[in-house]
């Protein structure tokens, strides 16, 4: 794929990457050979979208394409939001591309504001995105003048939204998507800032998670932890006997005051809690472009508990570095 191509590249002129041409092509071509029976119709829809000449992208505030309805003509805008609707659920937005909002099933850019007030500035930066979703936060990081940008997912839909997202925007700066399970990328050592959202309670071992996390970054480098935790103290920690909130893949809910605790024993330094927030419905809803049930459909009739009875989604942002 062209796409790996431009990454190879990137990765064999940086010293500090270089070290992951050895295994992370072969993954690649192993994902490829392994693709679902959808990947090929979204790869179809990708090519249908349209060039833009001389986009307008705004990343600073928002994703957004600004100019889209002096590019092209009403009829292809109707076109192309047919076609990015077939790349549904949209999850992490929204995403604005001229008359086209793509009003995501999460509120992302909320989450951004509560980080990036508390982080180390991102300009000229070296990143790392481990769960990236479709990319949404890579664009904000961009946004943030980050010098360059690599995500890490294994999804194949967010790898594809991504490539259309990265399309219409017409951006060709080093921002990557990797289609990988983070745990099968070799350390490097070299990150400026590594950031891991909404990973940390589907990892059955979270200590491993966070491990590998500190292995990407440079000595004194920054992660950006966020992730879900219950009331507690620093011995507290939810572990669901089957679904929580109805998600599948879950293991490990500590309280914040825990979750320090194994940043501890990480060896990680300088640790705040910079933000800790419940999650609410209209953070996190159906849309129109993510028709499936959503937070409103996993609490109880009062909102209060689970719908398994556990306490309702709380968040937290933490900081720390690497010493």
């Amino acid at each position: 794929m062209q796409y790996f191509k431009s990454f190879y590249n990137y990765i064999l002129n940086e010293k500090e990457l270089s070290v992951w041409i050895k295994d992370i092509p072969s993954l690649l071509i192993h994902w490829e050979e392994t693709k679902n029976s959808d990947f090929e119709s979204w790869k179809k829809i990708i090519k249908k979208i349209p060039i833009i000449q001389s986009p307008l992208t705004e990343l600073k505030n928002q994703v957004a394409l600004t100019n889209l309805s002096e590019c092209i003509n009403k009829e292809d805008i109707l076109k192309l939001e047919s076609l990015l609707k077939k790349l549904s659920p949209w999850r992490k937005g929204p995403f604005t591309f001229g008359p086209i909002k793509i009003n995501t099933e999460w509120r992302s850019d909320w989450k951004w504001k509560r980080i990036i007030r508390h982080i180390a500035p991102l300009k000229n930066r070296k990143v790392l995105d481990v769960g990236c979703g479709n990319g949404y936060y890579m664009w904000r990081m961009l946004g943030e003048e980050a010098r360059s940008i690599i995500g890490v997912d294994p999804s194949q839909l967010f790898f594809s939204q991504f490539n259309a997202s990265k399309k219409l925007l017409g951006i060709n700066n080093d921002i990557y998507f990797i289609p990988l399970p983070f745990e099968k990328i070799p350390p490097a050592n070299c990150f400026d800032t590594v950031f891991s959202m909404g990973v940390l309670y589907h990892r059955v071992s979270p200590i491993e998670h966070l491990s590998q996390l500190r292995d990407q970054l440079r000595p004194g480098g920054e992660l950006v932890l966020e992730t879900m935790v219950v009331p507690g103290d620093e011995t507290t920690v939810l572990v669901p006997k089957g679904r929580y909130a109805q998600m599948r893949n879950v293991y490990f809910f500590p309280s914040s005051k825990a979750l320090v605790v194994w940043l501890e024993k990480c060896k990680f330094t300088n640790i705040k809690i910079v933000n800790e927030s419940d999650t609410t419905i209209e953070e996190q809803r159906q849309t129109d472009w993510m028709k499936y049930n959503s937070l409103d459909s996993f609490l109880n009739s009062n909102q209060n508990l689970t719908v398994e009875g556990y306490p309702p989604p709380r968040r937290v942002i933490i900081t720390a570095n690497r010493p």
